[in-house]
């Protein structure tokens, strides 16, 4: 999207969207599919599980974060956080892909990032995935600029690749995101651009998933009832699986929002948008409505993976308007039964969402699929 186009779209209030082609290429080298992670540090769960806003295996009643909650960043700082003890861990394989659609928009600010292997920019023992969507509103700047550095900048922060870490980990991506924001906002400067991006990111260090969102993209988890070992393959599954939503929606009319909005002298007009303008109350860049509360801390969640993940599906926001939680696993379940590729997964997923739904937004979904090994 060229400068010019950024600040125009503004004057919409749709805070949203949408499209030329835009991947993760110029980020690593081109993905390949991930190796197995070797056997070497790990980390007990007990302090995730203390979390409740966090989805363990233990506790399958907490199916939904709800949306409009009261969303805070979660710096791990209850944590309890134990080195590695001896213990057999199961071995996961990773395929993902991503599709996108620019849907009834002119133009398409969704950009995405697909790595499910980047342990060769970021040598380590433990095995580095990461997976992006960043949905740009007023412009596409915003969404390409954090794109190119929000994952460098994370590692550069300390992103645990020798031994994991859970607070260092979520300390490294909150590090991560101000840092990216900061940058973007002084780029936003020197270039007169005002567009912003939401964001929702995921990264695997070995068996940990960490999942980090601004905005209102989401993360949904797929996950199964009972083992794979007591159902067969998972993709063959016969039960439904639980849809789980790992992200908190942020909007300027949910009440902690709405708060920090109002202390810093910002007015959610009658619309439910900040200024009359923002929808969201955190993203990326937005220079001109940093000083009203939106901010670019992100609320991090963490989780284990176990034989009962199956999958997850990040989406931007134009694809949760036809879709719902349930509604997606169940549609990517069906495929992954009838044994099709994730690539034609996710492909069918956005065009059933466009085509067959009517999503006048852009489009993007990234299907991550967990292939369980010995």
């Amino acid at each position: 999207m060229e400068k010019e186009s950024a600040l125009t779209q503004m004057e919409k209030p749709n805070h949203k969207h949408a499209a030329d082609p835009f991947s993760g290429e110029d980020l690593v080298p081109p993905m390949k599919k991930a190796k197995k992670s070797e056997e070497t540090g790990c980390d007990t769960s007990e302090g995730i599980a203390k979390d409740p806003k966090l989805p363990s295996a233990a506790e399958d009643e907490k199916q939904e974060i709800p949306g409009g909650g009261e969303a805070v960043a979660n710096t791990g700082a209850k944590e309890d956080n134990s080195s590695c003890i001896g213990e057999e861990k199961k071995e996961f394989l990773i395929e993902a892909d991503v599709a996108e659609d620019r849907g009834g928009r002119h133009t398409m600010e969704d950009v995405w990032v697909v790595l499910p292997d980047a342990s060769l920019d970021f040598p380590g023992k433990l095995r580095c995935a990461h997976f992006a969507i960043y949905d740009g509103h007023g412009g596409r700047l915003a969404a390409e600029f954090s794109k190119k550095h929000l994952h460098l900048n994370v590692h550069a922060a300390g992103l645990p690749r020798e031994l994991m870490d859970v607070k260092v980990a979520k300390k490294a991506i909150l590090e991560g995101f101000r840092k990216t924001d900061e940058l973007l906002l002084q780029e936003s400067v020197s270039g007169g651009w005002q567009d912003g991006a939401t964001a929702v990111c995921v990264w695997i260090i070995d068996q940990k998933v960490f999942v980090a969102n601004i905005g209102d993209a989401k993360a949904v988890l797929a996950r199964s009832s009972t083992t794979t070992n007591e159902l067969g393959n998972h993709a063959e599954a016969c039960n439904p699986l639980k849809a789980i939503l790992l992200t908190r929606e942020h909007k300027a009319i949910y009440p902690q929002e709405r708060s920090r909005i109002q202390k810093s002298g910002g007015v959610i007009s009658s619309n439910g948008r900040l200024q009359g303008r923002l929808e969201v109350s955190r993203a990326f860049g937005d220079r001109q409505f940093k000083k009203f509360g939106v901010t670019a801390t992100p609320d991090i969640h963490a989780f284990e993976l176990t034989e009962r993940e199956n999958f997850m599906i990040l989406g931007c926001d134009g694809l949760w308007e036809v879709f719902g939680t349930s509604d997606a696993v169940g549609f990517v379940q069906k495929l992954l039964k009838e044994g099709l590729p994730v690539s034609t997964i996710s492909r069918r997923l956005v065009k059933e969402a466009v085509k067959g739904r009517g999503c006048k937004d852009n489009c993007t979904a990234i299907v991550i699929v967990f292939k369980h090994g010995g």
